[in-house]
């Protein structure tokens, strides 16, 4: 088993959770169950699997629980994007909400490599 609470990556897929609900909260309300519920749902997950794969016996275990955290990484990627097409997210939040999830998933990347 792991300490989840001491991995840099879970800190940060915390913050950057703040950071999905702040900038969600300035998209329009007829959003509400489209792009702000699924930005804000991918956004928990990342850190909900980090800490549910940190509690499991196995590397292996964990390695599938941070693949799927790497997963919802990407899906708030591709709807950052989106939201940004949409004129919901300006490119100075776009670039910025960019960087600190490139830097989650090159942390985890990095450290999920370790457990195989």
């Amino acid at each position: 088993m792991h300490r989840f609470k001491d991995l840099k990556f879970w800190q940060l897929s915390r913050e950057f959770c703040i950071d999905i609900y702040d900038i969600t909260s300035e998209f329009p309300e007829h959003e509400k169950f489209g792009l702000i519920s699924q930005l804000r749902r991918a956004t928990v997950s990342i850190a909900s699997n980090i800490a549910e794969g940190a509690s499991r016996k196995s590397n292996k275990d964990f390695s599938r629980f941070l693949s799927m955290s790497l997963g919802s990484c990407y899906e708030i990627e591709t709807q950052l994007l989106i939201s940004n097409d949409l004129g919901f997210l300006s490119k100075e939040n776009l670039s910025q909400l960019q960087k600190k999830l490139d830097q989650i998933i090159k942390m985890m990347s990095k450290f999920n490599s370790t457990l195989i």
